[in-house]
């Protein structure tokens, strides 16, 4: 990072934005390992423009489907074993020999398998009667997946998943209870899960193959033509002489940077070693400025135009478009990052913490100038989004958009080193998630065997008494002890399978149950012990991790609750009418701002509770849940109309503000 004349901060080098795999233990391949990471990275690529496109490189053979992601599968997974160590004190500079074995027998069983997926499918091998050569391929791809999912995922993932891809062995078992289904032999759910559509070659490696990886494409093309400095810059411009200044260029450029990237770790890398050091200048304390971060950028996986890898499996669980999942996430993304704003607003208030010199700021007119093709770019990809449904075409023509614009009007024009860094940090990044994603695929296919999901939703709906709402706060709670320990993709797919069908059975929006299910598996990121985001962020900030990961809970709070309100009243997530869509979010973001006056102490027009004596706590307790009841929807889950909600919430706002206004503004 430098200070060019103006004091904006920026990038030295666009080209190097940071990525979610420096901050973990991954091999950097050298000479011909790198070299073939390239190819075959280009080969991904070429695969998927191929098969979406339908282009027909291959003349006179038309692949199915199955033989695609197997493609996809021999070009990626085997990568999974040099670009990740298989232990602490294994060599990172070079790869070890178990590597290259592990490496060699990934890459034969996936030709192997995929030579014989057509056969496979003609004569129904993967429910019975594979030849053993297959069956005995199967358990190597098994073992290798088990493997893989260990290195990416780590040892905690590992043991949450194999478990449940045995579970067909011991289906049968009565000591199982509700989850006892139809039992298999080892060989039958060996070749099931990995010749069946529903298991390795089911709903996350479909996403993948389909979507992800044009998005993941168009992301990585955006940072490294220089997207990060444009939209940092522009935030500055746009927001740094505002009081507390700094802490909401934070928030304005890690949302923007998030609706591109979708990683929230490679946000705060990017955006927080520029916005965390500004508001520490600025009066900010340091476990504060982190914790800022880490929540702006947690909302990297939940804004729209490019969210996470979870929201496109959340489209294929749901059999509609990505185009559809994004939308219903427009309005609680906007709540969130609103609630943010709020929440610096008063505190930089009660803390008299000032906005930057205009004279330190980038110029608005010099930003636009710079990166106004920015702005085209992401007006295609929406327009193709959204109104040429082609979520699979969309990021590519972007992509090749933004290439072209980047040499025509682009200082920082690319060259050769840069194409083969860009192929590079690709690849990289779906061999990391075609390792998660494939082995949380078997997951899926074990409860498909068994066939125990319609009756487990069953059983569920009954410990719960038929009471949705307490079948909700269990699964908050189960989402978020499981992210804890998963990652938010695994999370969402254990707990879409096995409490999903509960919670739509319960007569709740379907569409509301899995973006719940996705924002509470999410929370993790910003809720200790695990918290990752923000002791990401409270490295840069030379912050205490886990204070900083409880400021980072203090302040995203209201993310804690936007699930509930949304599953309470669907058209929070676009599926009502826009009426209703618009006077709930209006509703819930005027009980957001008092939310936030009782969390930080400082009520807007009437100034620092603090002067209000003993009554300071509680006139920010009648805020904080009068807030709460006005943002509320109403519903049949609820026990008081939206009318007695709003007569409760109105009377103790009106207690509020009023002995505030006596008691603040008479001192």
């Amino acid at each position: 990072m430098t200070t060019p004349s103006n004091n904006a901060p920026t990038y030295d080098d666009p080209h190097n934005a940071p990525q979610d795999s420096e901050i973990t233990r991954v091999r950097s391949l050298r000479g011909p390992w790198r070299w073939l990471l390239i190819v075959c990275t280009a080969l991904t690529i070429f695969l998927c423009v191929n098969q979406q496109f339908t282009l027909k490189f291959f003349i006179g053979f038309t692949p199915l489907n199955t033989e695609y992601y197997y493609g996809l599968l021999l070009v990626t997974l085997p990568f999974v074993f040099l670009v990740f160590p298989g232990a602490a004190n294994a060599p990172m500079e070079r790869v070890a020999w178990y590597d290259v074995v592990l490496f060699l027998a990934t890459a034969a069983v996936s030709v192997y398998l995929m030579l014989n997926i057509r056969k496979a499918a003609e004569l129904g091998w993967e429910f019975a009667g594979a030849p053993q050569r297959v069956v005995w391929a199967s358990y190597v791809m098994w073992a290798v997946l088990m493997e893989g999912l260990r290195r990416t995922g780590g040892w905690s993932l590992l043991l949450s998943i194999l478990p449940f891809t045995l579970y067909p062995v011991f289906a049968g078992s009565g000591w199982l209870g509700p989850l006892a289904g139809q039992e298999s032999t080892l060989e039958q759910a060996a070749a099931y899960h990995m010749l069946s559509s529903e298991s390795l070659l089911g709903i996350p490696v479909q996403a993948f193959a389909e979507t992800v990886i044009g998005f993941l494409v168009f992301g990585s093309a955006l940072m490294m033509t220089g997207a990060g400095k444009f939209f940092i810059n522009l935030s500055f411009a746009l927001c740094g002489t505002f009081r507390g200044g700094a802490a909401k260029v934070c928030i304005f450029a890690s949302g923007l940077l998030g609706m591109m990237s979708g990683s929230i770790v490679s946000n705060v890398l990017t955006a927080g070693t520029m916005t965390i050091p500004v508001m520490k200048r600025t009066g900010f304390r340091a476990s504060y400025a982190g914790a800022i971060e880490a929540c702006a950028s947690t909302g990297a996986v939940l804004a729209p135009p490019v969210m996470g890898a979870t929201a496109f499996v959340i489209a294929q669980f749901l059999g509609v478009s990505y185009a559809e999942v994004a939308l219903a996430a427009v309005i609680p993304a906007l709540l969130y990052y609103f609630g943010l704003f709020m929440q610096v607003d008063a505190y930089a208030a009660r803390h008299g913490l000032a906005g930057l010199p205009r004279a330190e700021l980038p110029s608005l007119r010099q930003t636009f100038r710079e990166g106004w093709y920015y702005i085209f770019v992401i007006g295609l990809l929406v327009f193709m989004l959204l109104i040429m449904k082609r979520e699979s075409h969309a990021p590519f023509w972007a992509t090749l958009l933004l290439l072209v614009l980047n040499q025509l009007f682009n200082r920082d024009k690319w060259n050769w080193e840069t194409v083969l860094k860009f192929l590079e940090v690709n690849g990289r990044t779906f061999v990391e998630l075609i390792g998660i994603l494939a082995g949380c695929g078997l997951l899926i296919g074990a409860f498909s065997m068994t066939g125990v999901i319609s009756s487990l939703a069953g059983d569920l709906l009954r410990i719960a008494g038929s009471n949705a709402l307490l079948l909700l706060a269990m699964t908050a709670v189960t989402s978020l002890v499981l992210g804890l320990g998963l990652t938010t993709t695994a999370c969402y797919i254990f707990l879409a399978i096995l409490v999903g069908p509960a919670l739509e059975q319960a007569g709740l929006n379907k569409m509301a149950v899995h973006m719940f299910v996705f924002y509470w598996g999410m929370l993790s990121a910003i809720t200790p012990p695990v918290a990752i985001a923000s002791f990401a962020a409270a490295g840069i900030a030379g912050a205490p991790a886990m204070k900083t990961g409880w400021e980072s809970m203090r302040v995203g709070s209201i993310i804690y609750f936007l699930p509930f309100f949304f599953v309470l009243d669907p058209a929070l997530v676009l599926q009502g009418t826009w009426a209703q869509a618009i006077w709930l979010t209006a509703k819930c973001a005027i009980g957001i701002v008092f939310i936030c006056a009782g969390i930080q102490g400082y009520l807007s027009f009437v100034g620092n509770l603090v002067r209000a004596g003993a009554l300071e706590w509680p006139i920010r307790l009648l805020l904080m849940v009068g807030g709460v009841l006005l943002a509320t929807p109403s519903g049949p889950l609820l026990p008081w109309s939206g009318q007695q909600m709003l007569i409760m919430a109105a009377a103790m706002l009106l207690l509020a503000v009023g002995a505030a206004f006596v008691r603040v503004r008479r001192v």
